[in-house]
């Protein structure tokens, strides 16, 4: 990034205030940086528990698997799922409130009497599903957060920062310049209005 900037005072004011600006809301964007990153593992490790938590899940009815040959699968689906936006550093993140099934009714004395239990099986199942497709989804938004606050950690930190200091000593430098010329020019003048008034004495 070059900066634009002319050699004068209003040009310093103008540069110094952006400077400020960044310095102020560097501490800021880092603490909301490292805050993303904690809650972004935090949701990452979420996930993978209620991935093993589903795994053990199924593998605990591997015994009955020949069972759900039976299983009507329109006897069970999910009407509803309610979620809450929650705000974490700035970022609106979903949290799943809760799941509202529909189901169809059937005979007991024509179905299988494990059907209930199987029903209930199937009903945790989706929980932990649903959920860890929310936390999938906060992660995403998370770190999609994350990764745009460390770009401009990044930006101000390696770029717009140190171009704001070298154009401010570039001005520095050149009014400084300035004024030791003008001083200059007015000793020679003070001499030489001297010499005349000597010569004319």
């Amino acid at each position: 990034m070059t900066i634009k900037f002319q050699y004068n005072k209003t040009a310093l004011q103008s540069l110094n205030k952006q400077l400020n600006i960044r310095l102020k809301a560097l501490p800021t964007l880092k603490n909301k940086e490292a805050a993303l990153r904690l809650e972004v593992k935090k949701a990452k490790d979420k996930t993978s528990d209620l991935e093993k938590k589903l795994k053990l899940k199924i593998s605990s009815n591997n015994e009955s698997l020949g069972l759900w040959n039976e299983y009507i699968p329109k006897l069970l689906t999910i009407s509803t799922v309610k979620t809450a936006a929650k705000k974490i550093a700035g970022v609106s993140v979903p949290v799943m409130q809760e799941i509202l099934f529909h189901e169809e009714e059937f005979s007991l004395f024509d179905k299988p009497k494990w059907f209930p239990k199987g029903i209930e099986f199937l009903k945790e199942l989706a929980i932990i599903v649903t959920e860890k497709e929310i936390f999938n989804r906060k992660m995403a938004l998370l770190d999609f957060a994350r990764r745009k606050t460390t770009q401009k950690v990044n930006l101000y930190e390696k770029v717009q920062i140190p171009d704001y200091e070298d154009a401010i000593r570039k001005i520095k430098r050149f009014l400084e310049d300035e004024e030791n010329l003008s001083k200059s020019a007015q000793k020679i003048v003070k001499k030489r209005q001297q010499k005349q008034k000597e010569l004319v004495a």
